[in-house]
């Protein structure tokens, strides 16, 4: 499909120092603000017009503080709102606890956009197939908001309300997310034409705890199959205290299939990628199985 792209739209730069400063400029403008971090999604939607061009765009790369990544064994992982993309797969603690992110942040895009990009942003974006998304909900990621109300927390799952819609509003800023250690075992799938330039047709990302030849903890996510990035949650129902079978990795991997909410676009169509949901959920559970 050709793109075209047309010139950027007028609109005035704002660089606040400070997040105070930030938040007060974007709850005094409303809707002709809109915040920056990568600028990623944010650019190339301003030039194929698909969004209304702002009176002001508010960059929040000078804000200190929140490009920052750690990880304390209790508090589980933190990923600062200007983090890059490839800050993260470079951290230690995401390859050594957190695979499934490393292979999402792998597969995001090109290395010029991952030097730029961040998982913040592929969040607040909040499109269907955001690669970040489907590992993230399987974590049971939290995010850290700040606006002219004070701070607040929102879980992941509870923060897409729809395609390209969140639960923040016009003031607000995400600054982090906190990602809790995770089950021993994640993974997450992509399935694209190209293994990074291109969006997910299908994403599905699994973590996972074993005892006893059981799965104690399972969670399993679908992006690009709804309106928004999902749990499978009838599918990790069927997994869950159960004697783990290939019969029943087939009774899960069947049932994601049957509770995603797929479209027809140039991309795919709905049916392919229902069948690859089932295809993909029993592939990522046979890795965590392996792992």
């Amino acid at each position: 499909m050709t793109v075209f792209y047309r010139r950027l739209p007028r609109f005035r730069y704002v660089a606040p120092a400070r997040i105070e400063e930030a938040i007060k400029f974007l709850a005094e403008n409303g809707t002709q603000a809109l915040p920056m971090a990568g600028g990623t999604d944010l650019i190339p939607n301003l030039k194929r017009r698909e969004i209304s061009p702002p009176a002001f765009v508010v960059d929040l790369k000078s804000l200190p503080g929140l490009e920052e990544i750690s990880y304390d064994p209790k508090e589980g992982l933190r990923i600062g709102a200007l983090a890059t993309i490839r800050s993260i797969s470079r951290f230690g603690p995401v390859g050594e606890m957190f695979p499934s992110l490393l292979q999402a942040a792998s597969c995001m895009a090109s290395p010029q956009v991952r030097n730029r990009g961040t998982f913040v942003g592929n969040i607040c974006s909040a499109i269907p197939s955001a690669d970040s998304a489907p590992p993230l909900l399987t974590m049971n990621a939290i995010v850290h908001v700040q606006g002219v109300e004070g701070k607040r927390t929102v879980a992941l799952k509870d923060f897409f309300t729809g395609p390209g819609q969140t639960d923040l509003k016009r003031s607000e800023i995400v600054t982090s997310l906190r990602v809790p250690r995770p089950p021993d075992r994640s993974v997450y799938l992509k399935l694209s034409t190209r293994h990074s330039m291109d969006l997910a047709i299908v994403g599905v990302a699994a973590s996972a705890a074993l005892r006893d030849g059981r799965f104690t903890e399972i969670r399993i996510a679908l992006g690009a199959v709804a309106p928004t990035p999902i749990r499978a949650v009838r599918a990790e129902e069927v997994l869950r205290d159960r004697p783990i079978s290939a019969p029943l990795i087939e009774e899960a991997a069947r049932a994601a299939s049957a509770e995603c909410r797929p479209i027809d676009d140039h991309r795919a169509s709905a049916s392919y990628r229902r069948d690859m949901v089932y295809v993909l959920t029993r592939r990522a559970l046979q890795q965590v199985l392996a792992a």
